[in-house]
Parts: structure tokens; C-alpha cells; sequence
């Protein structure tokens, strides 16, 4: 599922941070392309305390981390996690003057793993970003962007298979209707993987270019969406498959309860309408007490509460930060905070 865990990651420790630390947090946002998406939003939620252990889940370039550090007590600690080698290698290279903060090469859902590799028992907090990086669509020559002639990768962490070129060059038609179907909520499945598979047949699809002008030549003008690509729900199906990113997330979703101390925060931003679903119910479900039968006269499951939402609505960027980032323009902010033990 997600990178090993690389024990030549740790470095871990609680003490105060070095000398140049500062300096360090006060990298130009140039030199590190992607925006964190709902900044401040995501630093208040996480509710920062003294002698905590926080996890950042998606580290990327390290944007949310940069932000948590600099609100983080002295002494408590941060852990940064990524499945994508290059983004534990940029926020090793922008965070390391820090010794309050590790890095190590996971998937989220190894998180369990992960905590007892470094001897946590709890942790006070974590955030989950679940989006692309701009890192990954503009520099990581992976296929994740539309424009670019380059290999249809789409691997997250690039040891694993298949990739995006073996998949779409593979699977059935049925099979890549329902992968359109299900994984990119495409209303035109069907036209769009039959275009595949007869393009498929003149030649082996190769790059990200070649499947985005596949996509755009069986997408009608008329029918084109206004304000993104034709390609769009394509990409991210062949990329949610690739990376097994639904399956991820319902295996963290599963084990964050048993890993998460008595009052720490768990803040997830997503950006469709899939994961959301799935961190809603996930939510609402740990609200729910007693889930028996109406008629049963009695409680026999004990079910209690262990998480409350923090608040109700999902949390999305005002006007004035998707003017500044357009990329924000989809996120959505669910926080929940556990309850019981």
C-alpha cells in the first residue's frame, strides 16, 4: 500500500530546535511550488499543545508542516510522512534545521506501523492533505499533469506497481468503464473508454499528452466542462486505482481511533467528492452510540461515542484564497476530535 518504513528516516527528537531554525522556516515559498491549501485553518483545528506528538500524513514539499512547526511547543514533536520519495526528500531538505521533526518514506495508512517502529503509543494529532501536490503535476515527470508529454506514470511512490501506462493499456472495457465510472464519477464512461480502447489498438498509450487528446477528441465541444480539462475525472481515476488511494484511506480511517490520545484532533482536507464521502460517514458513524435494533428492549452492542465533529458542515476556502490559489477551489476541511478511550 503506501513506502516502507525507512528506519534511516528517524533523527527524532523532543528537545528544543536548533540554532537555526528559524532561519530555516523562513524559506522563500518560491523555491517550493505547491500552496498549502487552508493553512492557518488546518494549524488552529490541530489544537498544538505542550509535549504533544503531531503526525502530518501528506508532508509533500512540507508547507502545512513549515506553519505547525512554527506554532509547535518546544517540547513536542512532529512527524512527517509521504509515500513519494521526493516529497520526504524536499521537506527533509526546507524543515531539517528543526530537531522537533522526523521524516519517514509511509503511506498514511502504515501510520500504526510507523508509531510502534518509533515507540508512540498515542498521538495528540494528525493532518491529512489529501491532495496532489503542485511539486507532482509540474516537476515530478510522473504524468500527473495534462499538458505534459510525459511517461503515464502516475505512481505516487515510484517502486510500486503497475503504472498508470500499464493500466490503461490492459484493462478490458468493461473494466475501464468502471474504473471511469466509480473512481472518476465520469457521466460518460462508456464513450470515453471505448475511445481508449480504440486508440489503444492503433497504438500503446505512452504519455499523459496522448491520453488527455484521446479524452478531448471523444468529448464534444458542447459537452466540454467549463472550467477544467475534459481529461479531468480520467486522470484522477487512473491515478486513484494506481495508488490504491480509496483503499488507503478506508484502512487509516479504520485504525485512527486505537492510535489517537483522548482529546487529539484528526483534520483531513480533501478535494472530491469520494474521499469526502468516505470521511463523513466515517465521522458520523464514530458519533453514534447504541446502534442496535429500534426494538431491541435493551442495549447489547455498548457501542459508545469516540470522536465528536468539531463542526458539522465541512470547512472550504473562502473567496480570497482561491483567488490566490485556484487549486483550493475543490477542498473541503472535516476535523473530529476523540472523545472517549
Amino acid at each position: 500500500m503506501g513506502g516502507g518504513i525507512r528506519k534511516s528516516d528517524r533523527g527524532f527528537s523532543r528537545g528544543k530546535p536548533g540554532p537555526s531554525r528559524t532561519a530555516d522556516l523562513k524559506i522563500q515559498t518560491s523555491n517550493y511550488p505547491h500552496v498549502p491549501v487552508l493553512l492557518q485553518e488546518a494549524v488552529r483545528y490541530l489544537n498544538l499543545k505542550p509535549e504533544g506528538i503531531y503526525v502530518d500524513g501528506t508532508v509533500g514539499s512540507g508547507g502545512h508542516s513549515m506553519e505547525i512547526l512554527s506554532h509547535l511547543p518546544e517540547n513536542s514533536s512532529l512527524v512527517c510522512l509521504d509515500q513519494d520519495p521526493d516529497a520526504i526528500r524536499l521537506s527533509r531538505k526546507r524543515l531539517r534545521s528543526d530537531n522537533r521533526v522526523q521524516f519517514i518514506h509511509a503511506n498514511f495508512a502504515d501510520l500504526g506501523r510507523v508509531m510502534q517502529d518509533l515507540a508512540i503509543n498515542r498521538i495528540d494529532g494528525i493532518l491529512l492533505d489529501l491532495g496532489m501536490s503542485s511539486y507532482q503535476i509540474e516537476k515530478s515527470g510522473r504524468g500527473f499533469s495534462f499538458s505534459r508529454e510525459e511517461p503515464l506514470d502516475m505512481r505516487m511512490n515510484p517502486d510500486h506497481k503497475p503504472t498508470g501506462m500499464d493500466l490503461i493499456n490492459s484493462l478490458s472495457l468493461e473494466s475501464l468503464q468502471a474504473l471511469l465510472r466509480e473512481y472518476g464519477e465520469e457521466q460518460k464512461f462508456k464513450t470515453l473508454a471505448r475511445a481508449i480502447v480504440r486508440a489503444r489498438e492503433r497504438e500503446t498509450i505512452k504519455t499523459a499528452s496522448q491520453l488527455a487528446h484521446i479524452i478531448e477528441e471523444a468529448t464534444p465541444k458542447s459537452h466540454r466542462p467549463w472550467k477544467r480539462h475534459p481529461a479531468t475525472k480520467t486522470f484522477q481515476a487512473v491515478r486513484i486505482a494506481i495508488n490504491k488511494e480509496m483503499e488507503s484511506l478506508e484502512t487509516f480511517l479504520q485504525e485512527i481511533p486505537s492510535l489517537m490520545a483522548v482529546g487529539g484532533r484528526l483534520v483531513v482536507i480533501s478535494y472530491h467528492s469520494l474521499e469526502d464521502r468516505q470521511i463523513k460517514r466515517a465521522m458520523v458513524q464514530w458519533e453514534k452510540t447504541c446502534t442496535c435494533p429500534p426494538d431491541f428492549p435493551v442495549c447489547a452492542c455498548q457501542k459508545t461515542r469516540i470522536f465528536k465533529r468539531v463542526f458539522k458542515r465541512g470547512l472550504k476556502p473562502d473567496e480570497r484564497e482561491i483567488h490566490f490559489n485556484p487549486r483550493a477551489r475543490s477542498a473541503i476541511m472535516r476535523v473530529a476530535e476523540r472523545i472517549s478511550s
